[in-house]
């Protein structure tokens, strides 16, 4: 419908005959006639709120002093996004993808222990080959399950958690004793959810398989693999935040 001033231009166009036209009616109908009407523009979406960093707690272990040099990370840890690191084996390199969301705690570690080289010219000194819980442990500077980082953090679990071929998550020797120690799942891993997840192997799982192959030392299900495996350098990839 045809609103104001264009109206009543119109109006006096068809029946005021030789009546002189106001020129500044005409003049906007003119202008009215040649611009298009105005389309609404819908509002742009709000961006999504960032989630504000999360506060990790780490706790000195003078019990269990640092096997290397390493200071605790910073305690303020992000809790968005995804990580990708290689592993760089004596068998070939494995890939990793770690979900911040997930377990930030441990993530923000992980991450900080990797750029401390932590990891680098370290053994996994577990392999376990039951029907039940294939793993491999690494992690540990001395040997299974001795020389970690000097301190501890708390499990970031939600009681859910389950253990397929691929997953990577946190090794431990009983609630809230998180440190350096991780395994890698080449099989499946049938366990209570009390291991918390750092995320998953995109990458390498034949490498896993090939020492999984070499059995154990001892030839039974749960001790040292017989190939050695060794982390010769742990690497964060760069731009990670954006991936």
């Amino acid at each position: 419908m045809l609103q104001g001033p264009f109206r009543a231009a119109r109006a006096a166009a068809r029946f005021g005959g030789m009546r002189s036209l106001d020129p500044a009616a005409l003049a906007l109908a003119a202008t009215l006639a040649v611009v298009p009407a105005a389309v609404a523009t819908p509002a742009a979406a709000a961006p999504a709120p960032r989630l504000a960093p999360v506060t990790c707690t780490f706790i000195p272990t003078p019990d269990n002093p640092a096997a290397r040099p390493v200071d605790p990370p910073p305690a303020e840890a992000a809790n968005t996004g995804a990580v990708h690191l290689t592993l760089r084996t004596n068998h070939g390199d494995i890939g990793l993808r770690f979900d911040r969301g997930n377990a930030p705690c441990a993530v923000h570690n992980f991450v900080h222990l990797v750029r401390e080289t932590f990891y680098d010219r370290s053994r996994c000194w577990r392999l376990t080959t039951a029907a039940k819980l294939g793993v491999l442990q690494c992690g540990d500077i001395w040997e299974a399950e001795i020389g970690g980082p000097g301190y501890r953090f708390a499990d970031e679990l939600t009681g859910q958690e389950t253990y397929p071929r691929g997953t990577v998550a946190m090794g431990n020797q009983g609630k809230d004793t998180n440190g350096s120690e991780f395994f890698l799942v080449h099989s499946v891993a049938q366990i209570k959810p009390d291991y918390t997840v750092l995320g998953r192997v995109t990458s390498g799982l034949e490498v896993l398989d090939r020492i999984v192959a070499g059995g154990t030392k001892d030839g039974s299900a749960d001790a040292q693999p017989k190939l050695p495996v060794e982390i010769r350098e742990a690497i964060v990839i760069p731009d990670d935040s954006t991936r």
